[in-house]
C-alpha cells in the first residue's frame, strides 16, 4: 500500500506519458460503456418482460459514458476509441453471437456479469490513484454498476437450474478473453498506478461473489475461475 502511495505522489497527471496512457485507458471506459448501452438495448429486446429496466440500465450507461468522455477532456487527452472497439472486439462477437441465437443466458454472463464486474474492479483500482475530477465521476459510477450486476445476479438465480450448463460453457468460452483484455493493458495501467494483480484479484473477488450469488458452490466457482487462470 505504502508503495502505491509514493507511486501516486509521482503521478504527473499532464505529462506526455500518463496522456498517452490515458487515451487508451480513457478510450476503454468510455467504448465499455457504450458496448454495455447497445448490449442493454438488445437485452430488452430478449426479455420483454424486463424492457422497462433493462432500457433504464442502458440509459444510465450512456450516462456513465458522457462522465468519462468529459474526464478525457478534462486532461486534454483524445481517446484512442479504435484501439477500444479492438479490445472489446472478442466479447461483443460473443455477445452478438448470442444474441442472434436468442441465448439469453449466455448475453447475461457476458454483460451483467462479466463486463460489470470487470468495470467494478477497474474502477475500484483506479479511484484511489485519480485525478480529482476523474475520482469524483468514478465513485459515482461504480455505485450504480453494482445494480446493473444486480439485476443479472437476479434474473440467473431465479432461472439457475435451467441456466446452469449454458452458464458454464459461456465462462470458459468468455473468462479467457478478460485475462488477454488484462494483459493488453498492463503496461498503461502500471503507468497510472494501477497494478494488473490488484484488477485481476479484485474483479476474481467480484466475479466469484456473483457467481455465488446465482447460486454456484464453492468449488463450482473455483473450477469455473480456473478457465481464466489458464490463459493468464
Amino acid at each position: 500500500m505504502q508503495q502505491l502511495a509514493d507511486q501516486f505522489k509521482e503521478l504527473d497527471f499532464k505529462s506526455e506519458t500518463y496522456k498517452d496512457a490515458y487515451s487508451r485507458i480513457n478510450a476503454i471506459v468510455i467504448e465499455g460503456e457504450q458496448e454495455a448501452h447497445e448490449n442493454y438495448i438488445t437485452l430488452a429486446e430478449l426479455l420483454p418482460e424486463s424492457h422497462d429496466e433493462l432500457i433504464r440500465l442502458s440509459k444510465m450507461e450512456s450516462r456513465h459514458k458522457k462522465g468519462f468522455e468529459a474526464c478525457g477532456r478534462n486532461l486534454e487527452v483524445t481517446p484512442d476509441l479504435q484501439f477500444a472497439k479492438e479490445f472489446f472486439s472478442g466479447l461483443h462477437q460473443n455477445f452478438q453471437t448470442a444474441a442472434a441465437e436468442g441465448k439469453v443466458v449466455t448475453c447475461l454472463l457476458i454483460q451483467s456479469l462479466i463486463i460489470e464486474c470487470f468495470a467494478i474492479a477497474a474502477y475500484n483500482i483506479y479511484i484511489p490513484v485519480a485525478d480529482a475530477f476523474a475520482r469524483k465521476i468514478t465513485e459515482g459510477v461504480v455505485k450504480e454498476e453494482y445494480s446493473h450486476l444486480n439485476f443479472g445476479e437476479v434474473w440467473l438465480k431465479e432461472h439457475f437450474t435451467e441456466s446452469k450448463a449454458e452458464l458454464e460453457l459461456a465462462n470458459r468460452q468468455n473468462l479467457p478473453i478478460v485475462w488477454k483484455m488484462l494483459n493488453q493493458v498492463e503496461g498503461d495501467a502500471h503507468t497510472m498506478a494501477m497494478e494488473k494483480d490488484a484488477l485481476v484479484e479484485d474483479f476474481m473477488i467480484q466475479y466469484g461473489e456473483a457467481l455465488s450469488n446465482i447460486g454456484f458452490t464453492t468449488r463450482d466457482i473455483m473450477r469455473l475461475s480456473a478457465y481464466g487462470l489458464i490463459a493468464a
